[in-house]
Formats: structure tokens, sequence, C-alpha cells
């Protein structure tokens, strides 16, 4: 009696907690319950499934040995690394935080601050899933114990937003919260020869940093085009005087400069490379798709390895200088004998010569035509009919104002 009555107490105790798991876990039948007999307990081969729900817990209570929580494989830790790894494919820092346990210690790789509760965890993932990251082991280590498992080795994120790839070395210890198993200590950090010998690019990468700016000002965004540059970075820009020396200066130029559509290309390159920093100093070209219009200019962008990625510390863009028009000097008295030059071409009774001392897009509004004369042949069939008055002129009174490349009388 006293037998039959045990094997019911731990029958309805087997029964109360799959009953209580059931309302967490998938609706199949539970494992639990199938592999009950009345005499026996199933010794059959465990599922390899993640404990997300808490199920596989209570069939390991109830069939497996007392004295070690062993109901991890080495696959499935593994595995809570992808569970990570989907949670930033979704680009929500709410998924990625709740990964981790109530009481977690993130070290991240970009941060000195430690995270040690969700909204410290999701702070830093707001910032990291801007650059669409995901992830891949290269080399872990696991290691499991009772009730908890750590996978140590390196990794390598391919940031979508940019296309760079980044390694780091990275520590993830495990544990079971409520059932499931959850990341209770991250610690991510850069590969410490990288930081020693610098973090290696090739002069073709270094001009491709030139199309990662170009694609930002495709997007006509102008807080995309400011986030290449670096927390320090300076632009000396074009067509403003002003330096741009943080992120709300950058924006505020680029607000005006993509209003006309501008994509560049690259004519000419030189590129230097150091540690931690390159250079690619030379001519471009915009095209201006508000306008039609090409415009070439000097550049030089100098590039610092800063958070995992390459970013523009310092831009210097100027424009051709023998391009840019320079004064001619003259003097008022020099102005004033330029009217001499139209007058003795008068005294010679040649209409040609008096049209030769006008401009290619000279306009001429004549004392005697309501007609304009815009061009050649009309300002020489205006003085054809003129000279024959035999006309010789003399200035009286006369303003001059000089300008640049201009005068005026």
């Amino acid at each position: 009696q006293t037998s039959f009555t045990m094997k019911f107490a731990s029958f309805s105790v087997a029964l109360a907690l799959a009953t209580q798991a059931h309302g967490f876990a998938p609706n199949a039948a539970s494992p639990a319950l199938r592999s009950i007999n009345s005499n026996t307990v199933s010794t059959s081969s465990r599922s390899t499934s993640l404990d997300l729900f808490g199920s596989k817990w209570l069939s390991n209570k109830i069939n497996g040995p007392a004295e070690v929580d062993t109901d991890i494989t080495e696959k499935e830790v593994r595995a809570l690394f992808d569970l990570w790894n989907q949670a930033l494919a979704t680009g929500d820092s709410r998924i990625v935080a709740s990964r981790y346990t109530k009481s977690p210690v993130l070290l991240p790789t970009v941060s000195d601050q430690p995270r040690t509760d969700y909204d410290s965890v999701k702070d830093y993932f707001d910032a990291f899933l801007l650059k669409q990251p995901q992830g891949e082991i290269l080399d872990g280590n696991i290691n499991i114990g009772d009730g908890w498992a750590t996978d140590v080795g390196i990794y390598e994120f391919t940031m979508g937003a940019t296309g760079d790839k980044v390694k780091g070395r990275y520590s993830y210890n495990y544990v079971k919260e409520d059932g499931v198993w959850k990341i209770q200590h991250h610690h991510s950090s850069v590969m410490p020869e990288e930081i020693a010998m610098g973090k290696p690019i090739t002069e073709d990468e270094v001009r491709g940093l030139f199309s990662l700016w170009n694609n930002a000002l495709a997007t006509l965004d102008s807080k995309q085009v400011a986030a290449r540059y670096a927390k320090s970075g300076v632009l000396l820009p074009t067509v403003s005087d002003t330096p741009r020396t943080d992120f709300t200066s950058i924006n505020d130029y680029f607000v005006n400069f993509l209003k006309l559509q501008p994509q560049g290309e690259i004519m000419e390159s030189h590129v230097t490379i150091g540690k931690n920093w390159c250079q690619d100093v030379g001519i471009y070209e915009f095209t201006l798709g508000a306008n039609g219009k090409k415009v070439k200019g000097r550049y030089s962008f100098v590039y610092v390895w800063e958070d995992n990625e390459w970013k523009i510390n310092h831009h210097h863009s100027s424009v051709m200088p023998e391009g840019i028009v320079t004064a001619e000097p003259i003097t008022e008295k020099e102005v004033r004998s330029l009217f001499n030059l139209w007058n003795d071409a008068l005294a010679t009774k040649d209409p040609e010569k008096v049209a030769d001392r006008y401009s290619k897009a000279g306009v001429l509004l004549p004392t005697v035509s309501d007609v304009p004369r815009n061009d050649y042949p009309g300002i020489v069939d205006y003085f054809t009919n003129f000279l024959k008055l035999e006309p010789q002129g003399e200035i009286e009174s006369g303003n001059i104002i000089v300008g640049t490349n201009w005068a005026q009388d």
C-alpha cells in the first residue's frame, strides 16, 4: 500500500509539472509525458533541440540522472550563438537584449562602459545595429558544466551598412534562467595584434572608401553623409568658408549641397597608408543631377580606424585654381582710354573695325535704331549707316566703376 501510494504521488507530481510546462511548450505532447511508464522510466535518446521553453528540463528531471545537469550538447551551445546572431539580423535592440539574463554583464567591443542590465545592453545595441552586423564563429572552444556552458574564441562580423569585415575575440557564459538558456556574461574585444600593428588595408580598399561616401551622397540624406565622418572629423568644404568640425555642422553643409544631387568620380588618386590611418588625395569630378553640370575639384581624404570601421577624419575640397577667375588690373584712366579706341575705329569709317571693338556676346542699344544689336552682323549693319555721318565723339562728363574683369564708363 505504501509503495503504491508513493508511486501514485510521484506520478501526480510529474503530471502536475508537465501540466505547468505545457503552457510554455509547443502544442505537441510533452516528450516527458510520453516517456513515463507506471513501472519503468524510458531511456530513449533525448532531443537535440534547444530548451527554450523548459520542457527538456522537465524531461531530464524525470528521466535523467539527478547528480549532474547535462541537458545541453556542444552543438546546442554553439546554436545559442546563432540565436543571438539571428536577433542581430532583426535590427531590433530589444530582441537582442532579451537574449541576455536579468543580471547580465556585457563588456562590448566598442564601448568602455560595462552593461549590467536590460536597458544598458539595449542602449549599446541601439548604436551597434546601425552597422547591420552579422557574425560568424571562426574558432571556438566550448565547456559544459552543471547548469552553465561557455563558448570562447574568435568571431568575424560583416557590416551590412558598409561591407566591412571585423574580427574580434569573444567569451559567452550561458546559464539557464526560467528554463531558458540565456547569456549571463559576454566579453567582446578587438584583435590585440591589430591594435599593435595597425588595421591592414590595401590601396584599392582605400580608394573604395570614397565609394562609401559617394553612395551616401546618392541617398540625398545629409545625416548618412555626415555619419561617414569621424567623431573629431574636420571638413573644409568646396563652397563654404566655414570649417565644419562636428556632426551638426557637417550635416548642415550637406543639407544644401545635396540639393544639387551630386555624384562624384575620382579622376586621379594618390594613396598613402599608415598605422590605423590612410590618405587619398587627388582630383575628382562631380556631375550635378539637378542641372547636369560637371564640376572638377581637388580633394584630400584622411581616414582613421574608429569604432571598427574606417571613417573620414579630414576632408579638404577645393575648386581647380587655374579655373578661378582673377582680376585683370585696370585704372580709371585706362578705362577712359577705351572710349578713345572705339572713337578711333569710328574715324576709319569701317563698320567692321568698329564692330571688332565689341565682345562676342556684346549688346548694342543704338541711338537712332529701336532694334537691339546682339551679334556681330547686327552691329556691323548699324554702323554701316551711322558712319555715313562721319561721327567723332568727345566725353564731356563720365563716371567710372572698376570690377573683377569688367569696367563701366
